[in-house]
């Protein structure tokens, strides 16, 4: 390493040395050298002129997934059932463990390509619209309005409006979110109308005293 001194106007060049380690190497506390630990295993202590470096297992809950000069595990990652995920392959020494996503939910976050680190439940489609693309473990729901002359009451399928007969009125418009409403227009329901409501008057005359078994 190439260093500069100015003293009295005048640059002075010098080279320090610097320990550099190679790659397969860590550098100790004491600033040497040392070989690293394989997966699985950390530092228990660092290498003497006399001994290489010694190594041991990570203890259940931890892991480590590289060579390392390192002197703790990493914790194992929990799956949360709360949180839409679940154990897909369990923590070992060499490790992590691997999370997927529950039925219902989707994955937002992946780690290394392979398993879930956070997720987030499938969205509804709300009355008015239908399901276009169910949601998958690494999609969101996608939902779409009903088209004119259809409504969805529960944001799953579209359905086509009611058409009235010619036996029939339409009491209330279709909207995206509610049918047609038709109302029957029959003769018959005028006539029990009628023959109600000389039922009432019959009865009206007879509380009265003004109907008697003459005006029959």
């Amino acid at each position: 390493m190439l260093s500069t001194l100015v003293v009295f106007g005048y640059v002075a060049a010098f080279t320090v040395p610097v320990l550099c380690c190679r790659p397969k190497e860590y550098t100790a506390r004491d600033g040497q050298c040392c070989p690293m630990c394989h997966e699985g295993t950390v530092v228990r202590r660092d290498c003497t002129p006399q001994s290489g470096t010694r190594c041991g297992l990570c203890e259940d809950g931890t892991f480590m997934n590289q060579p390392n000069g390192l002197y703790s595990c990493f914790p194992c990652t929990s799956c949360d059932p709360g949180q839409g995920l679940f154990v897909q392959q369990e923590c070992k020494a060499a490790s992590d463990t691997v999370c997927d996503v529950s039925s219902g939910y989707f994955c937002v976050s992946l780690t290394d390509d392979t398993g879930c680190s956070l997720a987030e439940k499938h969205k509804h489609c709300t009355p008015g619209q239908r399901i276009k693309e169910p949601g998958t473990s690494r999609t969101d729901t996608v939902c779409e309005l009903c088209q004119p002359g259809y409504f969805s009451h529960d944001g799953v399928n579209c359905t086509a409006w009611t058409i009235c007969s010619e036996n029939q009125l339409k009491v209330k418009e279709g909207s995206t979110s509610s049918d047609v409403v038709c109302a029957t227009a029959s003769r018959n329901h005028y006539c029990y109308i009628s023959g109600l409501l000389a039922f009432l008057t019959i009865v009206g005359l007879v509380i009265t005293g003004k109907f008697t078994s003459k005006n029959i």
